[in-house]
């Protein structure tokens, strides 16, 4: 079966004003958060998004959800038998219905319920919002939700500090969930639970795809859970694609320095391998000042005179696989 886009990035750029001290202090310059990247999310996959803190994940998620305006750059939504939307565009009440086709799961579940609504008031609070039915309705909506969420009927007379943190992932997941959204945002939602927690929540999120075929952008910091849950996988630097692949070239056979350290950082079951990461050099360079080049060259160990002043090519070196690096042969 083809496979049909749902989200198309295109020369996406998000920047912030840097502002001088004192206040009539103007602009002195940008912290380039996202700086020129394109791609394509299908239909009924999962993109996974890695790359260290400060690297511009959650700045690509935010701005396809319009939660935060893009500097420049095309956003568009693929809809079924109504063609594409041009999600820049959308403004005011437009912007305010066409939300409920787009939907966050946040990273931290005890700061972003409040402690102050039951649990059935925040999962019904987007259908309040979106004025989408009677109270009735909205009950029944948010009890079935609740239900493939496996939240109990009688947890939704409960407030958030009754629950554990897993329980308050799953509200979360069904505050998201409950307009029917086609994608879904998903900003490192399993980091802050222990491991038994994570395995429950992410086999949640892919028993929720296969049923109704939503579409995930899952950000995240490790590896491993990304490996579990990805179609396809994005790795990011200091605001910039370095290398995109589907998931099995990706963990298998990386081609870039940046994504190879990422990988040899993650714990190997098996006993009888030495665990022997490689430790990048250096911090991450300043999305204000990036360094000329290559951005990664500042930390990496095969890097040359032509890495310091040439900004490799976005090229694909296989099938769907593409990397920023102008040794990625060699280094394959």
């Amino acid at each position: 079966m083809t496979a049909q886009p749902l989200i198309e990035v295109q020369n996406l750029k998000v920047h912030f004003p840097v502002r001088g001290k004192g206040l009539f202090g103007g602009v002195s310059g940008y912290v380039r958060a996202v700086d020129d990247v394109s791609f394509v999310i299908n239909r009924g996959e999962t993109l996974g998004l890695v790359g260290e803190s400060g690297s511009g994940k959650t700045t690509v998620g935010r701005a396809i959800l319009r939660a935060l305006d893009a500097t420049d750059g095309q956003l568009t939504f693929h809809r079924n038998g109504a063609g594409p939307l041009d999600l820049r565009m959308l403004k005011g009440d437009s912007l305010r219905k066409f939300r409920r086709n787009m939907q966050l799961v946040f990273q931290d579940p005890y700061a972003s319920l409040n402690p102050r609504m039951t649990v059935r008031d925040i999962i019904a609070e987007p259908l309040e919002c979106l004025k989408w039915g009677t109270r009735q309705e909205i009950d029944d909506r948010v009890r079935e939700v609740a239900g493939k969420c496996k939240l109990n009927v009688e947890h939704l007379r409960r407030f958030p500090h009754a629950f554990s943190g897993g329980q308050r992932q799953r509200i979360c997941i069904a505050r998201a969930l409950v307009s029917g959204p086609q994608f879904v945002v998903c900003d490192e939602s399993v980091s802050a639970l222990d491991v038994s927690t994570q395995a429950e929540i992410l086999n949640l999120l892919m028993d929720l795809q296969d049923e109704f075929g939503f579409t995930y952008l899952f950000i995240a910091h490790d590896l491993s859970v990304v490996a579990q849950v990805s179609t396809r996988v994005a790795v990011m630097y200091v605001g910039r694609f370095v290398e995109w692949a589907p998931t099995r070239k990706i963990f298998f056979n990386p081609r870039h320095p940046y994504t190879k350290a990422l990988l040899s950082a993650v714990p190997v079951v098996d006993p009888s391998r030495e665990f022997n990461p490689f430790k990048l050099s250096g911090e991450i360079p300043n999305p204000a000042d990036p360094p000329s080049g290559c951005r990664f060259h500042t930390r990496c160990p095969h890097a040359d005179g032509r890495c310091k002043a040439e900004m490799p090519d976005w090229r694909e070196i296989d099938g769907e696989h593409f990397v920023a690096c102008h040794h990625a042969e060699r280094l394959g």
